[in-house]
């Protein structure tokens, strides 16, 4: 899993009445109120690292990704040793559409942390949207140590050794309880959605990613799993968005 660099501020969804549109919905409304709270405070203390980290997570929960990448951004101008672990910042640059800097944000990263392939993942997806799938491809980093599953077979499905029914097979198989499956499948359906997109797979990245975005583990896991989980929402949300209007 990214590991969490400093400072963010994500813990698991409060616990609301209502179901969990609703209380998606709750969360959303808040947002705006968040922000403009936050923007007050970096008024006032323009130099506070914490402050920025919390408005730039609140903008891309908001779908403001140019935005959001640059409070991320503000974040390692003003402390610059965050560059290596911001992960966030990958993302967003992902979503904002300037996916040769959100390769480069992951590849920063791998300094950091060499044996985690999510981080792999995104580099993937930002190459492939940049470049194409081939050389994507072709630029997979390399691990040498094992990681926690499904991170190894969904890194094979980005290479094409797996298929996207393959690797939710093998969860479904293997002889795990039932968090640990939940969690599994949170990632899997996240990165397989992810994946459909880059492959202009568009109905069917909707499918996966919305299943993500509905995970009860990852709603109630918080901090990494948490943002993930929000990431898979406002992905949703975009394609919602772009969808041709019924006639």
């Amino acid at each position: 899993m990214l590991t969490l660099c400093l400072l963010v501020a994500l813990s698991a969804d409060p616990v609301e009445p209502g179901n969990a549109k609703q209380r998606d919905t709750q969360f959303v409304e808040s947002l705006a109120r968040d922000i403009t709270a936050l923007t007050e405070s970096i008024a006032a203390a323009p130099k506070t690292v914490s402050l920025y980290s919390r408005r730039g997570d609140a903008l891309f929960f908001s779908g403001k990704f140019a935005e959001a990448v640059a409070d991320y951004s503000k974040m390692i101008d003003l402390q610059p040793d965050l560059e290596t672990s911001h992960w966030r910042r990958g993302i967003a640059l992902f979503y904002a559409g300037q996916y040769d800097l959100g390769a480069k944000q992951f590849e920063v990263y791998h300094n950091f942390d060499n044996v985690d392939r999510e981080n792999g993942i995104w580099r993937y997806l930002c190459q492939h949207k940049a470049y194409g799938r081939a050389k994507a491809r072709e630029g997979l980093l390399k691990y040498a140590k094992d990681d926690r599953e499904p991170f190894p077979a969904v890194y094979k499905l980005f290479s094409g050794e797996l298929t996207r029914e393959e690797v939710l097979q093998a969860i479904e198989a293997a002889k795990i309880d039932g968090e640990e499956r939940d969690k599994r499948l949170f990632y899997a359906r996240l990165y397989i959605g992810l994946n459909e997109f880059v492959e202009g797979r568009l109905d069917s990245a909707r499918e996966h990613l919305a299943a993500a975005a509905t995970s009860e583990w990852a709603r109630k896991a918080g901090g990494g799993p948490g943002y993930m989980r929000h990431v898979a929402r406002v992905h949703v949300q975009t394609l919602t968005d772009k969808a041709p209007n019924p006639k």
